[in-house]
């Protein structure tokens, strides 16, 4: 295993685990995160208060069927996101390219389908 795969091994365990310490650690001060869903890019504190409230409220999550291309400087990789908690049953087919500089991430552009889970969300809410 190469150290771009064992530093996006290291970003998917956090993210599984809730660890925002390690996310710190991992994002790069700078990193910059992209969504297709609303064409936006989330800064690196959005990203981790993001993180933080889906680890709460659909946590814990689990990545099936990952199927990962190793680059130079990060991966592309396809998964399905499992979600538990109040998501649990929903699976979220998604792909991911995640940019690597050194021990960071840099960027994430991320490929995903959130209606599934923000119609639950709003269920939720009503």
């Amino acid at each position: 295993m190469n150290s771009v795969e064992a530093l996006v091994d290291g970003f998917f365990a956090a993210v599984t685990a809730g660890d925002r310490e390690a996310l710190e650690r991992i994002y790069s001060p700078d990193a910059a995160i992209w969504h297709n869903y609303d064409d936006v890019e989330q800064s690196r504190e959005e990203s981790l208060r993001l993180l933080a409230y889906l680890h709460r409220k659909v946590g814990p999550l689990r990545y099936e069927g990952v199927r990962r291309v190793v680059l130079e400087d990060g991966v592309i990789q396809q998964h399905v996101v499992v979600l538990g908690g109040v998501g649990a049953g929903l699976r979220m087919p998604t792909m991911i390219r995640i940019f690597c500089a050194g021990d960071h991430v840099t960027r994430i552009e991320e490929y995903v389908d959130p209606g599934p889970l923000n119609q639950r969300l709003s269920e939720l809410r009503s």
